[in-house]
């Protein structure tokens, strides 16, 4: 079983004291030593992965504020934190995010795949000096997947793709389509391992099933969101109005580990709202330390 990180964004909220329309994008501004503090502490919990804090470095995320600028220097920034981070504590991966265009969990706002994908390309060139592996995360339709997976392909290095489900179905991905009709495009374009991310744990352990026979690495790293309210629907949307569970700490995020093991899953972690001590709980049970 491999191990990976938890959610960047939140804990740097949390830390931060406050969320802001930037989201994790925010911390590269006001306190880098902040994300190298976050990367340090998931390795010390016992992750194996650096997920890097670019998730919102994207166009769509910095043109709007006139900081379209901005996006090399911050995306060499976040990478070269999580690989500083990597090589302090000796061993590891550095997976490259890259979040969805659009917004997370609206994929009718994303362009179409050909398009997305030019935008997915760039990043994973940013990404390639720096990453063992480039992460999309949080793809929500199948067509959103293709944009990504059509992009990052242009470096040559392994791709890990992970699927965002329905919270209240997990069988279907959030745009309505049914999860297996994401499997041919799995077989086509044949990343290194699908995942199923940032959807309610009971919806991962839901989906996950149909996703167990992939020839590759299968993972789950849920969130810890009472689910997506209905104001968190456009780009500018802040994460304070997602209400964390109350119900998910470490002894019971592992419970939900533990079914994702059984399934299939090779790899698991955290998203948004699973911190360093739920990775060491993951940590303590499946690498018995």
């Amino acid at each position: 079983m491999m191990i990976l990180d938890g959610g960047m964004g939140q804990e740097l909220v949390a830390r931060a004291g406050g969320a802001t329309d930037m989201w994790s994008l925010q911390a590269l501004f006001d306190a880098p030593e902040m994300v190298r503090d976050v990367h340090d502490e998931f390795f010390a919990a016992g992750a194996e992965v650096a997920t890097t804090n670019t998730y919102m470095t994207l166009p769509d995320r910095l043109d709007p504020k006139g900081l379209g600028a901005q996006l090399e220097p911050l995306t060499h920034a976040a990478c070269r934190l999580a690989v500083a981070a990597r090589d302090a504590h000796g061993s590891g991966l550095v997976a490259g995010s890259i979040g969805p265009l659009g917004f997370s969990y609206q994929p009718d706002k994303c362009p179409p795949a050909a398009e997305a994908a030019e935008v997915y390309a760039r990043m994973a060139r940013l990404h390639q000096p720096y990453v063992d592996v480039h992460l999309l995360e949080t793809m929500s339709s199948v067509d959103q997947a293709r944009g990504g997976l059509m992009g990052v392909g242009v470096t040559g290095k392994p791709v890990w793709v992970a699927m965002s489900v329905d919270d209240t179905d997990g069988t279907k991905l959030r745009s309505g389509e049914p999860l297996v009709d994401v499997l041919p495009l799995l077989q086509e374009y044949k990343p290194q391992g699908v995942f199923i991310n940032c959807s309610l744990p009971e919806a991962v352990t839901q989906g996950l099933g149909l996703l167990s026979d992939y020839d590759g690495e299968v993972g789950a790293y849920a969130n810890g969101f009472a689910g997506i309210h209905s104001d968190f629907t456009t780009i500018h949307a802040t994460a304070d109005v997602l209400e964390k569970r109350t119900d998910l700490g470490p002894a019971a995020y592992l419970k939900f580990a533990k079914q994702w093991a059984a399934i299939g899953a090779t790899i698991v972690g955290g998203c948004c709202e699973v911190g360093p001590a739920h990775i060491a709980a993951l940590t303590a049970h499946f690498k018995g330390a």
